[in-house]
């Protein structure tokens, strides 16, 4: 059976290669005489797996020394939770960007917590754009700023970083960590669902500088405890092991691609012929404001949406998966992560060239 091109909002497409090395090492892996899944978490073949992904992670995101590196289970919803456990100790508002339905459900998690201090909403505008800096209104005494630098769904991403001064800037990038180079230093916590752009889905990485782990509350959960999980390097519980290791290897694919500045050309090229053939068209349409599309995630919608069940259809029979809109949003979504090929994003342009052409 020939592999489909998957254009999955998550679990997403990983690199064949790191598939096809998987595979290779799964019934007998270095030698052990059982696979990676299978061994204990503690034993040196495994301690070396995860001391070189951590590694290799730190050098593709050029992570400073005080800030420690976590691989986690629970998804970045876990996170949600434990960004303000672990950050917000004393009744401090917590400020938080709303622009779609991750930076939301962050947001309802949050109010469980503590104040929540709304900085802007696009909201009232369908979550289309992102609300002017201008018009924010930050709290200087917060305990830190929320963002969700790309929102999944609705297809919509900050093009810079916001300025939040002395108060820490976390971000939820699990759909756009690894996809270009970042400035890690001008965040306090980064943390990302893996199964985009890292691996399959069961872990977290969370990025966090070292000084903030001194806020956390008295109650926090242990499999939350930023401090206590770096202190039994990410193994306070039995950490998922298989995805740890197969994260490794996307970590060294990227590296074989000229890291994340190489990972960045392809994946604006790839964006940009995408949006380019979708605003040429009368047939299809992106309802996001130009200035904050998405590189990795791109609705579109038909002019007739009583055609979309036959795009989706003939779609899959040529060979093109995962396009259906999320449900809440309905149309169409194309997320054209690292591992989907600039050949599946030509395919997908040519598949909706000739629908155009056969149903306009």
């Amino acid at each position: 059976m020939s592999r489909v091109f998957n254009f999955s909002a998550g679990p997403a497409a990983l690199p064949e290669s790191v598939l096809q090395r998987a595979q290779a090492e799964c019934a007998d892996f270095r030698g052990a005489g059982m696979s990676v899944m299978e061994m204990s978490h503690r034993g040196k073949i495994f301690m070396e797996v995860a001391e070189k992904a951590e590694r290799d992670l730190r050098a593709l995101l050029n992570v400073p020394d005080d800030y420690a590196v976590l691989f986690l289970q629970g998804g970045a919803t876990g996170q949600f939770a434990a960004v303000p456990l672990n950050l917000q100790p004393g009744g401090q508002a917590m400020d938080y960007l709303d622009t779609g339905a991750w930076s939301g459900k962050a947001i309802k998690e949050a109010q469980k917590y503590g104040p929540v201090n709304i900085v802007a909403s696009s909201q009232s505008h369908g979550y289309a754009s992102i609300p002017d800096s201008s018009t924010w209104k930050l709290d200087p005494g917060a305990a830190y700023v929320h963002y969700t630098p790309n929102e999944t769904i609705g297809g919509v991403e900050f093009h810079f970083v916001p300025e939040t001064g002395d108060v820490p800037l976390v971000a939820d990038m699990s759909s756009t960590i690894l996809s270009r180079p970042i400035d890690v230093a001008r965040y306090g916590v980064i943390y990302a669902g893996a199964q985009k752009n890292i691996g399959p889905a069961g872990l977290t990485v969370v990025i966090v500088r070292r000084d903030l782990m001194e806020r956390k509350s008295a109650g926090v959960p242990a499999v939350l405890d930023y401090a206590l999980q770096v202190k039994n390097d990410s193994m306070y519980n039995t950490p998922p092991t298989f995805a740890w290791y197969l994260a490794g290897l996307v970590f060294e694919w990227l590296m074989e691609q000229g890291g994340l500045a190489g990972m960045a050309q392809v994946n604006e090229r790839k964006a940009r012929k995408l949006y380019h053939f979708v605003d040429n068209s009368e047939f299809y349409r992106n309802p996001v404001e130009p200035s904050a599309r998405s590189w990795m995630n791109v609705p579109f919608i038909l002019a007739d949406d009583a055609l979309d069940g036959s795009f989706l259809k003939q779609a899959e029979e040529a060979g093109l998966s995962g396009l259906k809109g999320h449900r809440s949003v309905g149309g169409m979504r194309a997320s054209i992560y690292n591992a989907v090929s600039e050949a599946a994003v030509d395919a997908l342009i040519e598949f909706m060239a000739d629908f155009e052409q056969r149903h306009a």
